[in-house]
């Protein structure tokens, strides 16, 4: 049996489309389309440097804190255990293998000895510039001179080995008889010894900020640029520390870095504002540039705010006599010239 054709008697056939003609109305084209407005900037917001201090800042349970420590201690008793079987097992088999590894022991648990007392020096070190910052508020506040020639005498102490103050401290010295006030002596103090640190101090900021800057607009891997910011901002205030005396270690780096993103996001520094936009360059560059290398751009800038608060709580006496290092003008010198204006 065949099927009838499509034009057989009583099938109906499909109706076709009516098209309208609208007088007046051409195509629309990709030339029709509305230009995107120039004075709308690129948004950013610097989102590894934000995540970065929301993971540095961020404060650990009550809970959390002493699961890393009993499972510190455990790991160490469960090391230590298998490492006095493997010595006393191969003194028992033979006596110079296990007379080695019983001398290969004893010298790595010096060295994690000597690896433990200079985090505990680090860790003293910045408390005693911390102390000498609380001591010379005291004296201001007092404006007892008893104690800010106390306070002159310890920051002399301080900085006796370095060579490169070697002309401050003598300046000091000659200077500091002739002063009879303690807001004075202070400032005076801090112009003669302060001034070439803050100058060294400012160097390593704008370096970590053009570096941040660098690797976030060039690099396009999803978790490279937190990694940048991490690393260049704990090298950052790991030479801060440095350079006005506190040798930050491992741990005291750690917590240092804590310490200053704990403030920063507390006060709101790592949120991106207008001021920090018309820090980068002006407020219109961002709109000429694409959305990459604004986020080089304010990644870098908010490495500078870290940068100063750094310099902040790592300065021995807070900034009187002496400006404010600014962001806008560390940004301007770090990045002028960085990406293509």
């Amino acid at each position: 049996m065949t099927n009838p054709p499509n034009n057989a008697p009583g099938k109906k056939s499909a109706p076709k489309p009516v098209l309208i003609e609208l007088e007046g109305t051409a195509p629309a084209s990709p030339a029709d389309a509305p230009p995107v407005p120039d004075d709308q900037p690129i948004l950013t917001e610097g989102r590894a440097m934000q995540r970065l201090a929301r993971l540095t800042a961020r404060r650990s349970s009550f809970l959390g804190r002493w699961f890393w420590r009993i499972g510190g201690a455990l790991l160490g008793f469960v090391i230590s255990l298998m490492a006095w079987d493997f010595v006393t097992g191969l003194l028992a088999r033979n006596s110079y293998l296990g007379g080695a590894a019983l001398i290969l022991t004893g010298l790595f648990a010096l060295v994690l000895l000597a690896l433990a007392i200079r985090e505990w020096a680090a860790i003293a070190r910045l408390g005693r510039i911390d102390g000498l910052r609380r001591a010379a508020q005291r004296a201001l506040v007092a404006a007892d001179l008893g104690q800010a020639r106390s306070v002159t005498d310890r920051l002399a102490a301080l900085y006796a080995g370095r060579d490169e103050l070697g002309l401050a401290r003598e300046k000091l010295e000659d200077g500091r008889a002739d002063i009879l006030d303690a807001d004075a002596l202070l400032e005076f103090a801090e112009t003669q010894l302060l001034a070439p640190l803050d100058a060294s101090a400012r160097l390593e900021v704008e370096a970590a900020a053009r570096q941040v800057a660098t690797v976030t607009a060039i690099v396009p891997l999803a978790l490279a640029d937190v990694v940048a910011a991490l690393s260049a901002n704990l090298r950052m205030i790991r030479r801060i520390a440095e350079i006005y005396g506190g040798r930050a270690g491992l741990i005291g780096s750690w917590r240092l870095a804590r310490t200053v993103m704990t403030h920063l996001v507390a006060t709101g520094a790592v949120s991106v504002g207008d001021d920090l936009i018309g820090s980068v360059a002006g407020g219109g560059i961002l709109s000429k540039l694409s959305r990459r290398f604004g986020e080089g751009l304010i990644n870098g800038a908010l490495t500078a705010r870290v940068g100063v608060a750094a310099i902040e709580v790592c300065r021995p006496l807070a900034f009187r006599a002496r400006p404010r290092p600014s962001v806008s003008s560390l940004v301007k010198r770090a990045l002028t010239g960085l990406f293509p204006g």
